[in-house]
């Protein structure tokens, strides 16, 4: 074979890889601008939901499995190199068939229904009613939802909450359980999915020692929330609520009566929110024999703590004077010269 031959086969070699090479990287550009500019064959719109924990690269494969883009490398290219510093926001887009790359972006900075996380504060004390409307301002959820969400315990599995035997009379029966914290929720949650996050809180903050005093007392978990709750709806946060404790306990002792105010404040809301006579009187402590029906708020630890080694004493009534502080007296005749001493109403 003569070396011109060579050459033009070897010429013609190179002709046709380039050629190759050419419409190869023509096809390819014109996939990936048909990919960018939304020329697709997806007609079926779809829901995108972007979680707390999903990474850019996730995103990028839900859309390409339900047909919105058709190449989750390329929409990662063109993001990296269109949007280096995107954020996403947490919620739920609907995705049109044909959206281009552009409008997917501008898209996903616009959620039809944002799930934004939101720091939302819990104080101790709170009842579900305080709790549901802060819910509803921040935009967590609905306070309907959330009320209703706080109904029924067997919506729920827990330990805590199998065990709690509540009377017929209990108008929510996770009041009390409805742990106080600082939570960061996201925007339009699931009513019963935040008030899982306060029972999953709670279950981790119950200790032996809260068991291990209900064991030695006599005493459900359940009665010592109970009790904690009036306790933390009475101390007004003066670092006193061993000493209200132990009048409780010691009343409880007796068989007397607990007649804590705070109890009537509390049936007053249950029946401005429709409650009847039956269960609103269940948790008045001037007529109820003993503890109210369920809890009152939603205690925090200090207040459980307070009841589980709350003071050895003699005290049996106790009251706050103008300036809110505290006086306890062992009996009746002590209680009425403190109540003379101290004015308090």
């Amino acid at each position: 074979m003569s070396k011109n031959k060579v050459k033009i086969g070897i010429t013609v070699i190179i002709i046709l890889v380039l050629a190759v090479l050419g419409i190869c990287g023509y096809v390819g550009y014109n996939y990936v601008q048909d990919e960018i500019n939304g020329e697709r064959y997806s007609s079926d719109p779809y829901t995108l939901v972007i979680e707390k924990d999903d990474f850019a690269y996730q995103i990028g494969e839900k859309l390409k499995a339900n047909g919105i883009i058709k190449n989750d490398t390329v929409w990662n290219w063109w993001m990296d190199k269109h949007y280096p510093d995107f954020t996403y926001i947490n919620g739920e887009y609907e995705m049109l068939p044909y959206m281009t790359y552009e409008e997917i972006a501008k898209k996903l900075q616009n959620p039809d229904i944002s799930h934004k996380s939101i720091s939302v504060c819990i104080p101790e004390g709170y009842t579900v009613f305080d709790i549901a409307d802060t819910l509803e301002k921040n935009n967590i959820c609905k306070r309907s939802d959330f009320l209703n969400a706080c109904k029924n315990k067997n919506d729920y599995n827990y330990d805590f909450l199998n065990e709690a035997y509540m009377g017929e009379n209990v108008a929510y029966q996770l009041e009390g359980f409805l742990f106080p914290a600082t939570y960061d929720l996201p925007e339009n949650s699931n009513a019963k999915d935040v008030v899982a996050t306060m029972l999953e809180t709670f279950d981790g903050k119950i200790s032996d020692e809260w068991t291990d005093y209900c064991e030695k007392n006599g005493m459900t978990l359940y009665e010592l929330v109970t009790l904690a709750s009036v306790v933390e709806k009475e101390t007004l946060g003066d670092g006193v609520a061993q000493n209200i404790a132990s009048v409780f306990i010691n009343r409880l002792n007796i068989g007397q009566q607990l007649q804590s105010d705070v109890t009537i404040f509390y049936g007053n809301k249950l029946r401005e929110n429709g409650f009847g006579t039956s269960v609103v009187e269940s948790y008045n402590t001037y007529k109820c024999p003993a503890l109210p029906s369920g809890p009152i708020c939603n205690p925090g630890v200090e207040n459980i703590n307070a009841v589980v080694n709350h003071n050895d004493t003699g005290y049996y009534y106790f009251f706050s004077d103008l300036e809110n502080k505290f006086h306890f007296a062992k009996d009746d005749k002590e209680f009425e010269k403190l109540k003379q001493k101290y004015p308090w109403q």
